[in-house]
C-alpha cells in the first residue's frame, strides 16, 4: 500500500495496536535489480511489516546527479508496492528519511551493507526507543550505477 504523510500515522497506530514488528528501510530504488530484491526480502524476514521510504525525484537528483533518477518517483513507488516483501511504501522529499523515521519509530531500522549501523540516519531514534539497527549484507555486483555504466558502454 502506498502511504502519504496524511494516512501514515493512522496505519502506524493500527500496526502498533496489533503489536506488529515494524521494519523500515529507505532508498532511491531507481532501477530495481537482484540486489534490491535480495535486500528487501532479508529486511522483511526481520519483522512482520516492511515499510520502504522512497527518495523523491528531487532528493535523488541531489544525491546521484542531474541524470538521475532514471525512473520517476511514482513509478518507483508502484514497482516497490508490487513486490512480495513490501507492505507499505512512502515518499519522502527531505534529503534524509530522518523525519519519517521519527514519525514511524520502527522496531528495526535497516540499510544495505555499504552503511555501518553508526552511520545510518535515524539510528539514534530507533535505538533510543529500544529498537535495533542493522546493516544487511551487500550483494556484490548489483547496483543501479553499474547497470547504467553497462548501458552507456553499449
Amino acid at each position: 500500500m502506498i502511504l502519504n504523510r496524511e494516512n501514515l500515522n493512522t496505519e502506524i497506530q493500527k500496526l502498533k495496536n496489533e503489536d506488529k514488528k515494524i521494519v523500515f528501510t529507505n532508498g532511491c530504488f531507481d532501477i530495481l535489480h537482484k540486489g534490491h530484491i535480495t535486500y528487501l526480502n532479508e529486511s522483511k524476514s526481520l519483522g512482520d511489516v516492511l515499510i520502504v521510504g522512497v527518495n523523491s525525484d528531487d532528493s535523488v537528483k541531489k544525491l546521484k546527479g542531474d541524470e538521475r533518477p532514471v525512473t520517476n518517483e511514482n513509478d518507483r513507488m508502484y514497482a516497490l508496492d508490487n513486490l512480495k516483501p513490501v507492505d507499505f511504501v512512502i515518499l519522502f522529499t527531505e534529503d534524509t528519511p530522518y523525519n519519517l523515521i521519527k514519525e514511524i519509530i520502527p522496531d528495526i531500522l535497516v540499510k544495505g551493507g555499504d552503511w555501518t549501523p553508526d552511520k545510518i540516519i535515524g539510528s539514534n531514534i530507533v535505538l533510543g526507543n529500544g529498537g535495533e539497527v542493522k546493516s544487511l549484507k551487500f550483494v556484490n555486483g548489483y547496483s543501479t550505477t553499474n547497470i547504467l555504466e553497462k548501458i552507456k558502454k553499449l
